[in-house]
């Protein structure tokens, strides 16, 4: 199988590309290693995988829509795992033009590649942030998403509405997958556990935002992957059942379908920072501070949709997933 995978140097999309290879896949990996956080710790995500021989690197921007069409003309892929996105709820906020140009213009050149080369699978991440102000727990793929908090979210939700487009015109079978709070080692370095990880041990205070009444669903990187490559290997058909009287908004009368990736198991803010106290054998100081804009108070994932279609659901562990991530910064980083 030939796949290009999007964000090869990023947190996700190293390690997804990391299993294809490792199961006989051959891989193009499209990353720009742009400069929004360390371009440090992603060229050496590349270094896991740059000597494998079936690897081979696309330094493109998503953006960049000759240069797209290029990666698509010269390699032809049978199946593509989209994963490169801007990032970020908080960063929307400073420099929202990014997120159209990556995530919008961006996925818009992805869906145009896949369309003019016959590609049989489109896989692409979504985000549990779509769920926005829903209330109702745990998020169901079947419920309606339509009242983002935060542009990021508002473009993920713009990423499904596209695809869906984009299936029903050209009948690009076509998977979103909701992401609920990814962790694990090599992660990112604007996220909580690596930001935590970081300022308790160089003694520094740690952000606690809505003074700690925040519940997430934290999901070890390995169950994520798991959850992407059944995903893609699964090539998803019309729901016969579906109608566009009570429409189902996971489903569609054309090969197109959403699933949540998540552990379903919600933490407390305060017990996640336990555990990572815990592992690092340090107590954090800590700087209490108001809900920041575009945030939610909770997620929480069913994944009984994933279950049923793949045969998996995330487990493992809080407690296991931050020890390895502590201990592989430790390693990487010293201290």
């Amino acid at each position: 199988m030939r796949v290009l995978v999007t964000g090869t140097a990023g947190f996700i999309g190293n390690f997804v590309a990391e299993r294809l290879l490792d199961r006989g896949d051959e891989v193009i990996g499209l990353d720009n290693v742009n400069a929004y956080y360390d371009t440090r710790l992603k060229e050496d995500r590349l270094g896991r995988i740059a000597d494998h021989a079936g690897f081979t690197e696309a330094r493109v921007s998503l953006e960049d829509r000759d240069a797209v069409a290029a990666v698509f003309d010269r390699h032809r892929p049978d199946r593509v795992i989209h994963l490169a996105a801007q990032a970020g709820v908080r960063y929307s906020l400073e420099n929202p033009h990014a997120y159209a140009d990556s995530n919008l213009t961006g996925f818009l050149n992805i869906l145009e590649g896949c369309r003019h080369h016959g590609v049989e699978h489109l896989a692409f991440a979504s985000s549990s942030s779509v769920y926005g102000a829903n209330t109702d727990m745990p998020f169901s793929v079947h419920h309606n998403v339509d009242h983002p908090v935060s542009l990021y979210a508002a473009t993920k939700k713009a990423n499904e509405l596209m695809a869906h487009t984009y299936c029903h015109l050209y009948g690009i079978p076509t998977t979103g997958l909701r992401f609920f709070t990814v962790y694990g080692p090599w992660g990112r370095p604007d996220m909580a556990l690596f930001k935590f990880t970081k300022a308790i041990l160089e003694d520094q205070p740690i952000d606690v935002y809505n003074h700690g009444q925040m519940q997430r669903d934290f999901t070890y990187i390995d169950d994520i992957v798991e959850g992407v490559v059944r995903v893609a290997d699964r090539i998803p058909e019309p729901n016969p059942h579906w109608s566009g009287d009570a429409p189902d908004p996971s489903s569609s009368y054309v090969p197109y379908r959403l699933y949540n990736i998540g552990n379903h198991s919600p933490v407390a803010l305060m017990d996640f920072i336990g555990t990572v106290e815990r592992a690092l054998g340090k107590e954090a100081e800590k700087n209490y501070l108001p809900m920041q804009p575009g945030d939610v108070h909770a997620t929480y994932a069913d994944v009984a949709d994933l279950q049923e279609a793949v045969g998996f659901s995330p487990d493992t562990p809080l407690e296991t997933g931050i020890q390895r991530f502590v201990d592989w910064y430790r390693g990487y980083y010293g201290g």
